[in-house]
């Protein structure tokens, strides 16, 4: 499997793919610093997923994943970001995310959410 992990903060990028690799997906990891970093990257080649943070500048998540999906691209997508909200977690449906995980997460936890939709 080969994941996008998009997010503006380096050190954040570095604990998601972390808890990744503690949840055992040995997955290929790629990185992208914003959403319209992340936009060219999924461009350029498509990955198998993407994860996603949701406040990030010049392009947010939801607006990336919003423009994947006006592109056509139904690449799995989720939001690994610091909220959780009910509305949030509802936007995210809406435009097409298949998970939102809050912070704090466990390496549990992202197998909880991410193994069902992945299967």
């Amino acid at each position: 499997m080969r994941v996008l992990v998009t997010d503006d903060s380096r050190v954040m990028r570095q604990i998601v793919i972390r808890t990744l690799r503690q949840a055992g997906y040995d997955w290929d990891v790629r990185e992208a610093s914003d959403g319209a970093e992340a936009l060219a990257a999924i461009q350029a080649d498509e990955p198998d997923v993407v994860l996603s943070d949701w406040n990030m500048p010049n392009m947010t998540g939801i607006e990336l994943l919003r423009n994947l999906r006006a592109a056509g691209y139904q690449t799995p997508f989720g939001f690994v970001t610091s909220e959780g909200s009910p509305e949030m977690r509802s936007t995210a449906q809406e435009a097409g995310a298949l998970f939102l995980i809050a912070k704090p997460f466990t390496a549990e936890g992202f197998r909880e959410v991410i193994d069902p939709v992945l299967a």
